[in-house]
């Protein structure tokens, strides 16, 4: 491109360090424009009171609709599960580890009625799977305000990436493995969308997609879509490539975690894979009901 790539993202650390990041894979000029979100101004409420879906990516995607910006960087577990009208989801250029961590406790040192800390309906339903006797408080804020209040907890829940990615993963007091904890949809993957008719700057980021972790991200996002969730809903889905296929597993679970139905299957097709877990969850395994109790 004749001028600098414009670069809409969040201005916390973390969300600077991914930007900067898609800008040096481009290997070319690049500028950042920092945006503030409903999410990064609201920090006195949870996300299921802004409203969840998209609180973190609402404004970034109008940098970019609006033409402040060419493309739009975001961490993908925060992106809403439909692209909006305009955008396209145009390159998944890196993934990095997908497991949340305990941090303050092991999960096998936490005492009875132990509170733990996470704004995270996915997190909560699945440590108190592990753990009924298990208590939670709400927890916002960046990643170092994150941890700065661990003092004030038995522990708090984060993404390890993030740890990993602002060099702090020596905080972590237990990595939790995906059977443990099945992450996010699109947990530890950077997502970049671009307008639709942009062609230009679409050739340009999709010379660093990563195709296998595009496609995954494409089977987690059918999931969630067909589910007809987002961030503030107790459900997971983590996919694999594997022998050239896609394996997805998913879950939904309660908000006491009492009951959670697993799904798994492998497909090449990865947004008919999204849906079939989903459908198989909904319906073969009466998620249906379950979802009407949790909403």
């Amino acid at each position: 491109m004749s001028s600098p790539i414009r670069i809409a993202t969040r201005s916390s650390k973390l969300a600077l360090w991914q930007a900067n990041k898609v800008g040096k894979m481009l290997n070319c000029e690049y500028e950042l424009v920092k945006v503030t979100t409903t999410g990064d101004s609201k920090t006195d409420v949870s996300i299921a009171e802004i409203g969840g879906i998209g609180a973190f990516a609402k404004e970034i995607q109008l940098a970019v609709l609006n033409g402040d910006a060419h493309i739009a960087v975001h961490s993908a577990k925060d992106l809403p599960a439909q692209t909006p009208q305009g955008l396209k989801l145009a390159s998944v250029p890196l993934r990095g580890d997908v497991r949340d961590v305990l941090v303050g406790s092991t999960i096998d040192n936490l005492k009875t009625g132990a509170v733990i800390a996470t704004g995270s309906q996915r997190r909560r339903s699945q440590l108190a799977h592990l753990r009924p006797d298990l208590k939670f408080e709400d927890l916002r804020g960046n990643i170092q305000t994150r941890l700065e209040k661990t003092k004030n907890f038995d522990a708090i829940v984060l993404a390890y990436v993030a740890l990993e990615r602002l060099s702090l993963q020596d905080s972590a007091s237990q990595i939790l493995s995906v059977n443990q904890m099945l992450p996010q949809v699109g947990q530890g993957a950077l997502a970049i969308e671009v307008r639709e008719d942009d062609e230009e700057t679409t050739n340009l980021v999709e010379n660093i997609n990563d195709v296998n972790a595009y496609k995954c991200l494409l089977a987690e996002r059918a999931f969630l879509e067909t589910l007809g969730g987002g961030c503030t809903l107790p459900c997971a889905a983590y996919a694999v490539i594997e022998n050239d296929s896609i394996f997805l597993r998913a879950l939904l679970g309660s908000n006491d975690g009492n009951k959670i139905i697993r799904s798994e299957m492998t497909m090449l097709d990865p947004v008919e894979l999204g849906k079939k877990v989903a459908t198989d969850i909904l319906h073969t395994q009466d998620g249906e009901s379950l979802l009407k109790e949790i909403q």
